[in-house]
């Protein structure tokens, strides 16, 4: 009788440690299942689309035109754009966002069935190239979704944090991949997926 009562306490013991343990370690295993739900949807949904040569095109042509910006001028243009924000008839966000390679990336997200929010590419200078809704800043140069896909590699990839849309109170995070011309092999541009990720998991 008393080892049978001595049993029970100790698997409920054992059961309550082990729901302590899962609580307390909770945010980690979530952030590594998210991690691991978004890197399955990059490879699955994203890569495959990623290098089309209407990006890749888009993305070499504006190379060639931002090859000779400096600083001062990216600035000039980043503030122009961020005065401008929210007016989508203005000449420098219409240059971004209707264009054929926009036009493609809105497709994208139409065909995501709400799991991508948005999507848009960068030149080699960090710089706006298209876009299938305006962002909130013409320069992703200063910004991890740059510095740490095209500055490092053809196949560099940056997880961004997971953040709460106050709007739909839906969790999303932005994930971003050097894009890169398969004929040539050549690093020209990053690009940028919002992801909803109550649609993954």
């Amino acid at each position: 009788m008393n080892a049978g009562a001595d049993t029970i306490g100790a698997i409920r013991k054992n059961v309550s440690l082990g729901l302590a343990i899962a609580i307390a370690s909770s945010q980690p295993l979530f952030a590594d299942d998210t991690k691991a739900a978004m890197e399955a949807f990059l490879k699955e949904n994203i890569v495959t689309w990623a290098t089309d040569p209407t990006l890749v095109a888009a993305i070499e042509a504006q190379n060639v035109e931002t090859a000779g910006y400096d600083q001062a001028k990216i600035d000039e243009m980043d503030q122009l754009w961020r005065g401008f924000y929210g007016i989508d008839e203005a000449e420098v966000i219409a240059n971004v966002i209707n264009t054929p390679a926009a036009d493609f990336l809105r497709s994208q997200v139409a065909a995501s069935g709400g799991a991508i929010t948005e999507a848009f590419i960068m030149d080699a200078r960090g710089l706006n190239v298209a876009a299938s809704v305006a962002t909130s800043d013409y320069w992703q140069g200063d910004e991890a979704k740059f510095q740490e896909t095209y500055l490092v590699g053809s196949t560099a990839v940056h997880y961004g944090e997971i953040e709460l849309d106050e709007s739909t109170k839906q969790a999303q995070a932005q994930v971003s991949m050097t894009i890169v011309n398969e004929s040539t092999g050549t690093a020209v541009g990053a690009l940028t997926v919002g992801i909803n990720l109550d649609a993954l998991m």
